[in-house]
């Protein structure tokens, strides 16, 4: 508990374990069958309560309030709930924006649940996932957190409790990728068969963990790599330093590598360090979710 009434809460990233891009929508998106994996690099987010509206971030410029995440959230609540939207939020950002590792989504849904919290407010997660959904795709899946397989946009799921095993090294180059840029460059022609490879990599479970079995696959690398091909140079690097499977998350510009060994990620990390900023991750399961609120 903070001063003067006020909380923390933690504000996970994610990994993309893959990624398939299944068409074009009607309404302009993209249909996606994803697998979100919540790891443990967290934003934090402190609410406090107040008679007046404000936001305040550190470690981030993060445009103006009508485009900020959380800013979104707070009035969508509001609206919802019927409830002023008076409250102090300050974010201290550690994900790095732009990076494919959803901090601004998972910013958006935390905030749901710490001004649930807050106003003493009683909804439904489903209601938090719809509301998530219209401020983005990614947003849904961090209400929940954990591992889970995503369709549509991304924003209808299929939650699975435990994790992934092993360790992730998520390396950021520096630099972002505009994501409705990436999208919007995708033009695919795919078979059935690869709306079904998604899962080849989730074949076993053994004490709440899925054992990677195959390497999995990013269709946004398509075009992410060939515009960054430094990207495809650090995605081949992690794995000649041993890593299973090494991917983009998400459009970029972050690559991570999975790893079976603790001992090895740490390796590849001591390397990678003097030229990026690199994260040495766990991966999360649901569980720990159900002890937001």
């Amino acid at each position: 508990m903070l001063p003067e009434g006020g909380f923390m809460m933690k504000s996970p990233a994610k990994i993309n374990l893959s990624l398939r891009i299944l068409g074009r929508r009607a309404d302009g998106f993209h249909e996606l069958d994803t697998v979100f994996q919540e790891i443990d690099l967290c934003d934090e987010i402190e609410f406090y309560p107040a008679e007046e509206w404000c936001f305040r971030a550190d470690g981030a410029d993060l445009g103006p309030d009508q485009d900020n995440l959380v800013v979104r959230a707070a009035r969508a609540l509001s609206a919802y709930a019927n409830v002023p939207c008076k409250a102090r939020i300050f974010l201290r950002k550690t994900i790095p924006t732009g990076g494919g590792l959803g901090g601004g989504s998972s910013n958006a849904s935390v905030t749901f649940h710490g001004l649930c919290r807050l106003w003493n407010l009683d909804v439904e997660w489903e209601r938090l996932q719809e509301l998530a959904a219209e401020l983005g795709s990614d947003c849904p899946f961090f209400v929940y957190g954990g591992m889970a397989r995503g369709r549509g946009r991304g924003e209808k799921l299929e939650l699975y409790d435990g994790s992934l095993s092993g360790t992730v090294v998520a390396v950021f180059p520096g630099f972002g990728v505009n994501t409705r840029k990436a999208f919007s460059e995708c033009e695919f022609d795919l078979t059935e068969h690869d709306k079904n490879v998604i899962f080849t990599a989730y074949l076993g479970e053994e004490e709440g963990t899925y054992i990677l079995l195959e390497d999995c696959v990013n269709d946004l690398e398509n075009i992410v790599l060939r515009v960054h091909p430094m990207l495809r140079e650090l995605r081949d690097e992690l794995s000649r330093l041993g890593a299973d499977v090494s991917l983009l998350s998400g459009s970029g510009s972050t690559v991570f590598g999975v790893f079976r060994e603790s001992s090895a990620a740490r390796r590849a990390a001591q390397q990678l360090r003097e030229r990026f900023t690199v994260y040495i991750c766990r991966m999360v399961g649901r569980q720990r979710r159900a002890e937001l609120r």
